[in-house]
């Protein structure tokens, strides 16, 4: 994961992003609209790490908040024209595509379950 990170940051250095903000980004490209809390929790991080990442990309101008409609206490996060014209969400795709390069389908089929299981083995041993 530092490997990836550090190639993706130097990667997008550019853009002004880093591989957290870059994936706030993304995600919230699918999520147009949606509050704080929903996207940390489509992130799976703690709503305090987001809210910093989103007080960064809101200073740079990538992400604007509005209240939310029927909760005026909330806010909706939205991409402004920035965020949408930044080549991020291209430029994520491309780079998860050069990660997996050359590997089998089937190969990425197993990595992905076994992943999985180690994740649900820790989300398992948080409960106990």
């Amino acid at each position: 994961m530092r490997l990836l990170r550090r190639s993706y940051d130097a990667r997008a250095e550019a853009m002004g992003l880093t591989l957290s903000r870059a994936r706030a980004l993304t995600t919230l490209s699918r999520m147009d609209g949606t509050t704080q809390a929903d996207l940390a929790a489509a992130l799976e991080i703690e709503a305090p790490t987001l809210k910093r990442q989103i007080d960064a990309l809101e200073r740079a101008g990538f992400v604007e908040r509005r209240p939310a409609e029927g909760d005026g206490r909330k806010n909706a996060l939205f991409l402004t024209a920035r965020g949408r014209d930044s080549g991020i969400v291209d430029f994520t795709r491309r780079m998860r595509a050069d990660l997996v390069a050359g590997i089998p389908e089937g190969d990425l089929a197993v990595a992905h379950s076994v992943l999985d299981r180690i994740a649900a083995n820790i989300a398992r041993l948080d409960r106990e």
